[in-house]
């Protein structure tokens, strides 16, 4: 998992709340930045758990264009930065 940097407070968009954001941007382009000023650790985290039932649903290749397009845009959707519905995956959660 990612580093969080405890001296950087963020505005989480997915939490709504003032917290402890990466110690990097997670990619090294404008996605990466966006999510390193709008998205907390604990969020981000949260993505790195639900993006791998999109990967294991979809079988996504994220070394190809169209997977790594896939998943930004699952990404974006998630963040509530672009209209939208996110992908359906297989996962159910337990019932108790």
């Amino acid at each position: 998992m990612p580093e969080a940097d405890p001296n950087r407070l963020v505005h989480c968009i997915k939490l709504d709340k003032e917290l402890p954001g990466l110690a990097k941007p997670p990619f090294p382009n404008e996605m990466g930045q966006l999510v390193f000023e709008k998205v907390s650790k604990e969020g981000w985290d949260l993505w790195l758990q639900e993006s791998v039932r999109y990967i294991n649903t979809y079988r996504v290749d994220l070394s190809s264009r169209e997977g790594a397009e896939f998943m930004l845009k699952q990404l974006r959707i998630w963040m509530g930065i672009e209209e939208g519905d996110l992908a359906a995956t297989a996962w159910t959660p337990p019932t108790e």
